[in-house]
């Protein structure tokens, strides 16, 4: 029984990948035309749909408003009873429908053209009401549903899916929306720890642990049981770092230890990071080397110490 729902997946599949292939084919110059749309739009991008298209508006304009194009979705039904004044002056409204003959949508598409707003219409049949009433038309191919019966909207909306995947695409890469824009998006989660900066999670100021390499072992000592990280940074007499103090240190200069000074007993030339790495480059080099924090130095001046991330502010944000 398993291989009969293995062969049903496998043709799903290949009739939606034969779709998308008839979707690449029909790129012409109204999808150029879209995105010239799109990039003067001085307002926001308004994303609208009925049904199975509105499950996928709402993802088309969470995907451009996530990649530094505003953009909201607005429910057709929802429009009729108020919501068209969310649509303005500056805005360029998307309205996506299979059939182009969506009643619920009657309303969004006269508001748009009694108050000269830019509408791109998506669907299927070019002599469709959407389609001829939209300023620029984005027709779909008429490809088989995978469902095999024609009417549950599989293809058709994995095409449209597409398709405003690759317009919020074609916007990123026209304004040239880079890892660090996206990161301003997605501050929480996965992709926001992964995109996080040393800068961000950094100890700075009085609670990095410093001492003179003049200072006795006591002083060390103190500074590293004050300050939590296991670990004394250690500098020379005009301020810019000279060692670092580990556990591994103390215990290799045990013998004696109250006697010597900290640059008698610190590593030289410590492993540092610049503020503006990823986070989770910090994780690898603290992997790499077995060692549970780094210190965080100016990439202009690799002596003069900013900071330092231990491998515990990476964990709490997901990293590691």
């Amino acid at each position: 029984m398993s291989g009969i729902f293995q062969d049903t997946a496998r043709r799903v599949i290949r009739i939606e990948i034969d779709a998308l292939q008839q979707l690449e084919q029909s790129i012409d110059d109204s999808f150029a035309k879209a995105v010239e749309l799109m990039i003067a739009a001085t307002g926001r991008i308004i994303v609208c749909g009925m049904g199975k298209s509105g499950h996928i508006a709402r993802k088309i304009a969470a995907t451009l408003a996530s990649t530094g194009t505003p953009a909201h979705f607005v429910h057709p039904a929802e429009a009729s009873h108020g919501d068209l004044g969310m649509m303005g002056a500056g805005d360029v409204v998307i309205v996506l429908s299979n059939s182009g003959e969506t009643p619920e949508l009657a309303d969004v598409i006269a508001y748009t053209r009694r108050f000269s707003i830019p509408m791109i219409g998506v669907a299927s049949r070019p002599e469709s009401t959407l389609l001829r009433q939209s300023d620029v038309a984005l027709v779909l191919p008429r490809a088989q549903e995978a469902c095999g019966t024609g009417i549950v909207p599989t293809s058709s909306t994995t095409m449209t899916l597409a398709l405003g995947d690759a317009l919020a695409v074609a916007l990123m890469e026209h304004r040239k929306f880079t890892p660090e824009h996206f990161r301003a998006f997605h501050p929480g989660g996965k992709l926001g720890a992964q995109l996080s900066k040393v800068s961000d999670l950094m100890h700075t100021g009085r609670a990095v642990p410093v001492v003179p390499g003049d200072a006795p072992m006591s002083e060390a000592l103190r500074e590293i049981g004050q300050k939590g990280f296991g670990v004394v940074a250690v500098s020379d007499p005009q301020g810019l770092l000279q060692g670092i103090i580990t556990n591994g240190d103390i215990s290799r200069h045990m013998d004696g230890l109250a006697s010597f000074e900290a640059h008698n007993v610190m590593t030289p030339s410590p492993v540092t990071i610049p503020p503006d790495a990823l986070a989770e480059q910090a994780v690898g080099i603290m992997n790499d080397k077995k060692i549970t924090c780094l210190l965080v130095v100016d990439p202009q001046e690799p002596r003069k110490l900013v900071g330092l991330i231990h491998i515990h502010d990476c964990l709490r944000i997901g990293l590691g």
